[in-house]
Parts: C-alpha cells; sequence; structure tokens
C-alpha cells in the first residue's frame, strides 16, 4: 500500500536524484523534500537537506583513471557505488522516494534502496525517473507535476523549456552545423550518450561520436583523432572546472591531439557537466543555451555564470605533449 495523505498527493518526499531534486523545488515543493543524496545541490538551499545516501568512494584527490579502475571493479563484482542510510529513512517517513534504474555510476538505484524499503510501514509510493533523450527529461517533469498535484504549473514549465529549446534552433537556423566532440570523461576516454548528442544537435552541432539515447561508451583516444572535432567539449561527470582543466593537460599531451582543428583554432573547453549535463533535471535548458553559445558565439548568447565553462589556452596542450615527452609515456 502506498503512502500518502488525504488529498491524495505526497506531502514527504526523498529525492536520491540531483535532477529529480532540481524537478521538485521548481514545482514550489521544496518544502515537502525531506531528503536528498550527497549530490543534491541545487537550488544551494536544498544543501540543508538530511542526506540518505553517500558514495562508497571518497574520489577527491584521486586520478580519473583510478576512479575508472574501482568502479569498473565494484560492477564487475556485483557491487553498489554507494551506501543508503535505512535507519535515516524510516525516521523521514517519506511517502515518495524518487530514484532511478539508468546508471549504476551515476546515482543510486531502485536495487540499492530495496533493503531499506522493507522495514518502512507505510511502504512509500517509489517512481524511478530513466529518461534516455531530452525530450524525456521533461516527460518526467510533467509527470512529476501530476504526481504531486502540480501539474499545471509542471506544464507551463514543460512549455516555457521548450520556447527556450525553439530559440536556440532559431538563433543557429542557417549557420554551419559544427562538427563537436563532448567527452564525458577524459581517462580512459569516454563518448557521451543518452541526451547530451540531442543537445549537441539543437545546439547547431553533430557529434560523431555521441551515442542518441544510450549509455557513454569507453572509446581509443584514436577515435577522437579521427573524428577531427572543430569544438573539442570535455565535460567528465561531477568534476569541476578547474580539475577538468588540469586533466585537460595530460588528455591533449596525446599522439595526435596537435592534429585536432579545435585544438588548432583554440576552441577547447572545459565545461561544467554536473550543473548542465550529467543530470537530467531542468538545467539541462542551459546547457543547451550554452552549447549554442560555444559552437556559436556570435548567434547565440550566455547570460548563466561566468564559471560554467573555461577556454582552454593551446599552451595547455603543448604542456601536457612536454610532460609526455619528458617520461616517455605512450599514448
Amino acid at each position: 500500500m502506498d503512502g500518502g495523505t488525504t488529498e491524495g498527493f505526497p506531502h514527504r518526499i526523498v529525492s536520491l536524484l540531483p535532477g529529480a531534486t532540481e524537478m521538485v523545488a521548481s514545482l514550489g515543493l521544496e518544502d515537502r523534500l525531506v531528503g536528498v543524496s550527497h549530490a543534491c545541490d541545487f537550488p544551494p538551499s536544498v544543501r540543508n537537506k538530511p542526506v540518505v545516501v553517500r558514495p562508497r568512494l571518497e574520489t577527491r584527490g584521486m586520478d580519473p583513471g583510478e576512479v575508472d579502475r574501482w568502479v569498473s571493479s565494484q560492477l564487475e563484482q556485483g557491487g553498489s557505488l554507494y551506501d543508503l542510510d535505512g535507519p535515516a529513512l524510516a525516521e523521514l517517513r517519506p511517502d515518495l522516494i524518487l530514484t532511478q534504474d539508468l546508471c549504476d555510476v551515476c546515482a543510486a538505484s531502485s536495487e540499492d534502496l530495496l533493503p531499506a524499503l522493507r522495514s518502512l510501514s507505510p511502504r512509500p509510493r517509489v517512481v524511478a525517473q530513466n529518461p534516455h533523450r531530452l525530450s524525456e527529461v521533461l516527460d518526467a517533469l510533467g509527470e512529476l507535476g501530476r504526481l504531486t498535484g502540480r501539474e499545471a504549473l509542471a506544464e507551463k514549465l514543460v512549455q516555457a523549456a521548450r520556447a527556450r529549446l525553439d530559440r536556440v534552433q532559431e538563433q543557429v537556423k542557417g549557420l554551419p552545423v559544427r562538427r563537436g566532440v563532448f567527452l564525458e570523461w577524459l581517462d580512459p576516454v569516454y563518448a557521451t550518450g543518452h541526451w547530451v548528442p540531442d543537445m549537441v544537435d539543437l545546439a547547431g552541432g553533430q557529434d560523431p561520436l555521441g551515442r542518441r539515447g544510450i549509455p557513454s561508451i569507453r572509446i581509443p583516444w584514436e577515435d577522437v583523432v579521427k573524428a577531427r572535432p572543430e569544438v573539442l567539449l570535455l565535460g567528465p561527470c561531477s568534476v569541476p572546472v578547474p580539475e577538468v582543466v588540469r586533466q585537460a593537460s595530460g588528455l591533449l599531451g596525446r599522439e595526435g591531439a596537435d592534429t585536432l582543428p579545435a585544438v588548432r583554432n583554440g576552441e577547447v573547453y572545459a565545461v561544467d557537466a554536473r550543473s548542465y549535463f550529467a543530470c537530467p533535471g531542468p538545467r539541462l535548458v542551459d546547457g543547451v543555451e550554452l552549447l549554442g553559445h560555444l559552437l556559436h558565439p556570435g548567434a547565440v548568447p550566455w547570460a548563466g555564470p561566468t564559471d560554467a565553462y573555461r577556454k582552454l589556452s593551446p599552451l595547455i596542450a603543448n604542456e601536457g605533449a612536454l610532460r609526455q615527452g619528458a617520461v616517455g609515456r605512450t599514448p
């Protein structure tokens, strides 16, 4: 039996997803949000909510190769990357829990939740948000509005989001489609997947390595070299922009990097993936506007935070190449 209120709508919501937390807040329901995950940080006020799920490994200070090896090992052994605080969840008495089954790496899943659910009474409603495409993210917002009694507001938000996406398409209409490769991890290299290729398309680009509607995948660096991107977008999941810049020196020191049009023309960008690309929430629309600005700066303005991206200096590639040569490493 699902928990609920006399109105039939949930009043105690726990969100295990940053994107879903943003949706809850956008619907004016932050006061009903009683618990979140460690990664929920927008709007900033949700950082004060009780945290019921945390990662098993503190990755701060680890290089991307180390993180990838640990994650791969955990998943191969059938382990989880997250710990759910069952007693804390029970104390919060949620009547709606928002989770996902889309990616075992990005957030806690429905499977992680199962042991804790057995001890909850009454049992809350569990909704898994699993959007694969950008349009499905907007659909998820509409569905959440219906579940929470905010259907009219959700529809207004979805219409406003679509209007902004249409505006970007109009701004880039008639301009040359630019070849833009988006990388979701830098060591090893991962091409982007799910909704990000849709975002690149809407912004007047085309990612020849992107995987629409399906997970990102590890690729050889040689594939990036062969793709010859005019714009190279570096957005490793949950990595702050300054750290992306640091990691980029190693990536751009690889063989063939100096032949890429993006490197030659100084169009390599570190972007804030956590805010605008990795989490399927309302700010993906901001991400499309940001991509439009990076792909077609003369046509699409960017009015968002100045630290949302950083244009990499060509010197970074040179520094990477010198370091690689100095220690005799091969790509």
